[in-house]
């Protein structure tokens, strides 16, 4: 297991870099994907190995220390932060796999893997393995991934059809230059589609079974503490984007406050205002509650895994609804200082306007609804069946 040292030096490592990852936001947004310069600093500090299993030479470290540098990472850049977030929850999800699947994504110790949870492709039986056909939208990560973790619909010898996982050489798939996006463009979340690519059976798992652990031929089962729960795990390193964000934002709003006047009134320093002195206290309290949230599912989550099991469907409801009330408080917690920021903040060369238009479009994610999630959540409440197979 990973040690406490191993969070030290990789988050060390990353707040160093968070002034050049604000710096590369404007670049990343005009050319609709970050710099590589951001992708070569987050490979040295050690953030693609924070996922990967120690057997392969990867940190390993607990769902709590990856989120605290997916936060870090978002708070000098949203899109940075995003694609982070996505490159290592599903290097996470790649541990689902079997070992000898495993041994073939991790040879490299540094793994970037993008994920694509709507299964638009097919998966049709042929000498080995499967073929695999489909279209892939807004495929966050694509264009910096190895390996692309892939929803699919297989269709078995008998003509039935299931829901699997295929996991895919990056470079089998083609990459659309379709992403034109006015919120996360540094993501490059380009359409991808795979045409006739040979699969593999070893790097297909069944949807039902990865969604809960319960994957065969690999040797990381039990209680390794790293059995998580894929959806739970996935949500709570999506929310620490999120708290990441809104901390850059509220960062931000700070620095450019000193000298501001309050234009047309007789107001010469902005922060003597009452109104300004609310909003700010009223932005923090916002996100220190997104972050006091998070520390309740991330304590259940781990505390689940160290004993070898799964949350239960109450657990799992609740983690979906709190992490949705969480990224809702962290975007309130933006547009407040935002407001406050005068006219001026529009401009492309101001960071605080880019940490806004991010925020405004990643909570527009299917998985952070938030009506969708607190319904999930307050049917469990009400002793009701979640209504959904999604948790």
């Amino acid at each position: 297991m990973a040690v406490n040292g191993d969070l030290a030096s990789v988050l060390d490592a990353v707040k160093s870099i968070v002034p050049t990852l604000r710096k590369n936001g404007r670049e990343a947004e005009e050319r609709r994907w970050i710099p590589e310069e951001n992708i070569t600093l987050l490979e040295e500090a050690g953030v693609f190995r924070m996922a990967v299993p120690q057997r392969f030479g990867g940190l390993d470290l607990p769902l709590a220390d990856q989120t605290k540098v997916i936060a870090e990472i978002a708070r000098g850049c949203p899109s940075t932060g995003w694609l982070t977030m996505v490159w290592v929850s599903s290097t996470w999800a790649a541990t689902l796999y079997p070992d000898k699947a495993q041994e073939e994504i991790f040879a490299d110790g540094d793994t970037r893997v993008s994920i694509v949870f709507a299964p638009t492709g097919t998966l049709t039986p042929t000498e080995g393995g499967y073929l695999l056909n489909g279209t892939y939208r807004f495929n966050s990560g694509c264009r910096g991934a190895h390996w692309n973790f892939t929803a699919a619909v297989l269709e078995e010898a008998d003509g039935s059809h299931r829901e699997v996982m295929a996991i895919v050489p990056m470079d089998k798939m083609t990459i659309a230059d379709d992403w034109h996006v006015s919120s996360g463009a540094g993501t490059g979340s380009s359409t991808t589609t795979a045409e006739n690519v040979f699969i593999p059976a070893h790097h297909i798992v069944d949807y039902g079974e990865v969604m809960v652990c319960a994957t065969g031929d690999r040797s990381n089962t039990g209680a390794t503490g790293r059995n998580y729960g894929l959806l739970a795990f996935i949500l709570a390193e999506v929310t620490a984007v999120f708290l990441g964000i809104a901390q850059g934002a509220y960062e931000l709003f700070l620095e450019r406050l000193p000298g501001r006047g309050i234009t047309y009134t007789n107001w010469t320093d902005q922060k003597q205002h009452p109104l300004t002195q609310i909003q700010v206290a009223t932005a923090r309290n916002k996100i220190d509650a997104a972050e006091a949230l998070s520390e309740r599912w991330l304590e259940v989550l781990q505390r689940r895994a160290d004993t070898g099991e799964q949350p239960t469907d109450e657990e799992k409801a609740i983690v979906r609804g709190q992490t949705a009330f969480a990224t809702q408080l962290a975007k309130e917690a933006v547009e407040i200082l935002y407001n406050a920021s005068g006219g001026s903040v529009i401009q492309r060369s101001v960071d605080l306007q880019r940490f806004q238009r991010d925020i405004q479009g990643f909570a527009l994610h299917a998985l952070v609804q938030q009506a969708a999630n607190l319904e999930v959540q307050g049917r469990i409440l009400l002793g009701m069946d979640p209504d959904t197979d999604f948790l």
